[in-house]
């Protein structure tokens, strides 16, 4: 025989009781949610008199206990809730990791010495190749080399076989570029070969990539194809999925683009140099017919994202939107549970409980299920970025998961919880019992 005691708070207590003392304990003095469980044989037991000795075995029922038992009371519904909420908060992961690859992160500390220049109108046009020497004389400036965006297709046009390639100058772009690490004797034979290039290491473990091979680059804004050879395989932190080859080889084979370079790419001897360089290249160029618009890297990327659209109104738009859509399933959900609970609310306050704590009960339940969801999206969220971080992918920044992004879900999950259950919890909370009791749904 199994009898249910609810009481105000939440300890844990252990005794051996009489009926009598059972049926004389008042309800005022009950401290605990407790299950009294009778070990003696048999489905129904009938003491002769109250004053026969019984053993109650009384087990501490838990606040949390008490919430995942009743969150969990419609398994179906609940799960349904938890995956939508899940998948939701995934999509909001997802956007707000780009907001911080895009418009946060600073990129390597190397790049803090590197200034790209380019067309101030767009990035379709080209820059004259003797801004090369003329951005040399300005004081700070200890490299440049010129680049250009090649764009061409690798055996198809599927998603897993897009990577960058720029055409550069190999002698000076390495001293550029100095985070990538590559054998001198490779670096050698990169110069040595017009027809030469290099990849990431990551990107030519994809494709299989051994030095020596053959690589053919498919034309698609220059008209002609590029045969190269692979002459050395670079490492960077983090992984780039990006070919460089020589800009002679592209010069040679599309005559209209001979000493032109889509923009430059210019170290500096120190951070503090970085903006009074980038300032006096623009001035220098600023009364000639090619303006210049010189930026860091970090500013460089954006104005390449910018080619794609509004991406910040892109991005508000979707995380507003799954918030939105999270908060009306999950307080749907809520408002189903709760009024199915009704008469329970009324039992409960028969037995002792205050207003107060059935509101705080319900509106823990589902702040349950909603950071349930939550951290079920995050690790979901993990998962993607892991696998949308891989090269070859073709996403313009590095994405990975924080915990301070993941922190930022699960407040939104949690917020989502408390709103969507925070009317219904309280109207249940302050019903009159007798008003419960008739409750019909």
């Amino acid at each position: 025989m199994k009898v249910k005691l609810f009481g105000r708070s939440f300890g844990q207590i252990a005794a051996v009781l009489t009926l009598d003392e059972i049926l004389r304990i008042d309800r005022d003095c009950l401290v605990d949610i407790v299950e009294i469980t009778c070990p003696a044989a048999g489905s129904f037991l009938r003491p002769r008199s109250a004053s026969d000795a019984i053993q109650f075995t009384v087990n501490a029922m838990t606040l949390t206990r008490f919430v995942a038992r009743s969150a969990f009371r419609n398994q179906l519904r609940s799960l349904l809730t938890v995956a939508s909420i899940a998948f939701s908060l995934l999509l909001l992961s997802v956007m707000l990791t780009l907001w911080r690859s895009f418009y946060i992160d600073k990129g390597a500390p190397d790049s803090a010495l590197r200034i790209m220049t380019r067309h101030k109108v767009s990035l379709a046009n080209f820059l004259p190749i003797y801004y090369r020497d003329k951005i040399r004389t300005i004081p700070g400036v200890t490299h440049v080399v010129p680049m250009t965006w090649f764009g061409g297709k690798y055996k198809d046009d599927k998603p897993e076989n897009f990577f960058a390639q720029f055409a550069t100058d190999p002698d000076e772009y390495l001293d550029v570029a100095s985070d990538k690490i590559m054998p001198p004797d490779q670096i050698a034979a990169w110069k040595k070969d017009r027809a030469g290039c290099i990849v990431d290491a990551e990107l030519a473990k994809k494709h299989n990539w051994k030095v020596g091979d053959r690589i053919t680059l498919q034309g698609t804004i220059f008209p002609t194809n590029l045969e190269l050879t692979l002459r050395g395989i670079y490492t960077i932190d983090p992984p780039l999925s990006n070919l460089y080859f020589h800009t002679k080889y592209l010069e040679e084979s599309v005559a209209w683009f001979k000493d032109s370079a889509g923009f430059y790419f210019t170290r500096v001897d120190t951070a503090e140099d970085m903006p009074k360089a980038a300032r006096a290249i623009d001035q220098m160029f600023h009364s000639t017919p090619v303006p210049t618009k010189s930026e860091s890297e970090q500013a460089f990327r954006l104005d390449f994202i910018a080619t794609l659209g509004n991406v910040k109104a892109f991005i508000l738009s979707i995380c507003g939107a799954v918030v939105f859509t999270m908060l009306l399933v999950s307080a749907n959900s809520m408002a189903m549970s709760i009024r199915e609970r009704t008469r329970e609310v009324a039992v409960l306050r028969t037995l002792g409980f205050t207003r107060d704590r059935i509101f705080q009960l319900l509106l823990s339940e589902a702040l349950a299920i909603s950071l349930l969801g939550g951290l079920v999206g995050v690790v979901l969220a993990t998962l993607l970025m892991h696998a949308l971080s891989r090269p070859g992918i073709g996403l313009p920044v590095a994405m990975h998961m924080t915990v301070l992004t993941a922190a930022a879900v699960l407040l939104v999950a949690a917020f989502i919880g408390a709103a969507s259950a925070l009317v219904p919890s309280y109207r249940a909370s302050r019903l009159r019992i007798v008003d419960a009791l008739r409750y019909i749904g």
